[in-house]
């Protein structure tokens, strides 16, 4: 789900965009194994490819954030679905 259909701000944040391969694949899984996550579309969001800068350092997407601060660079499904089970949220 993505913060559209939740009233809540969801405690993962998905940086991306349509264009980006390794964006559509992440999100898809996210969606596939219904994990809220608000996604900032760094096509419509001025700022945020600053805001996945400055979490990350770099420049390549997705930037997926969790909720206990850490975050992934273009993760695997293999390494999303670690850190999901590892929070308790898969």
């Amino acid at each position: 789900m993505t913060s559209e259909t939740t009233a809540q701000t969801p405690a993962v944040t998905m940086y991306g965009a349509d264009w980006c391969r390794d964006c559509v694949r992440s999100k898809a899984f996210l969606e596939k194994n219904g994990v809220e996550f608000e996604y900032v579309d760094l096509v419509a969001d001025e700022t945020g490819a600053e805001r996945a800068h400055a979490i990350s350092g770099r420049t390549q997407i997705p930037v997926i954030v969790f909720p206990d601060g850490a975050h992934q660079v273009e993760p695997s499904d293999r390494d999303l679905e670690a850190k999901l089970s590892e929070l308790g949220i898969l």
